[in-house]
């Protein structure tokens, strides 16, 4: 768990023990593998394929980027794979892990954010 991105137009600030910044409406991340931001945080508007942050949805109202293909990044091996809040059906993501709003909130307020996870 790298950090924790949120939509301050629409939550508190979170408690946790994560770096915590708030998203602005340009906010994007990289998933073009031909850019030198790959797998990285950029703004909008942004050359190549960018997934922009800033949902109608709620489903990006609180993002915890995991930590997958950025240490080094290696192009084409995954990018924006975050823990996000859930779809109300808890329908499927592509690749993130999704949680209720609340059960992500009580989880990164209780100090869970302490687990490290190691590659691999």
């Amino acid at each position: 768990m790298r950090r924790l991105l949120y939509r301050a137009d629409r939550l508190p600030r979170p408690q946790t023990r994560l770096v915590v910044q708030a998203l602005a409406a340009d906010d994007g991340w990289c998933d073009d593998p031909a850019s030198p931001h790959y797998n990285r945080p950029t703004h909008l508007p942004s050359a190549g394929s960018v997934e922009r942050l800033w949902r109608a949805d709620g489903l990006y109202d609180l993002i915890v980027p995991l930590g997958y293909n950025d240490d080094p990044v290696r192009p084409g091996a995954g990018s924006a794979i975050f823990l996000h809040v859930a779809r109300p059906d808890y329908g499927p993501t592509e690749g993130c892990v999704a949680l209720a709003l609340d059960d992500l909130q009580r989880i990164l307020a209780a100090g869970l954010t302490d687990v490290v996870v190691l590659p691999g």
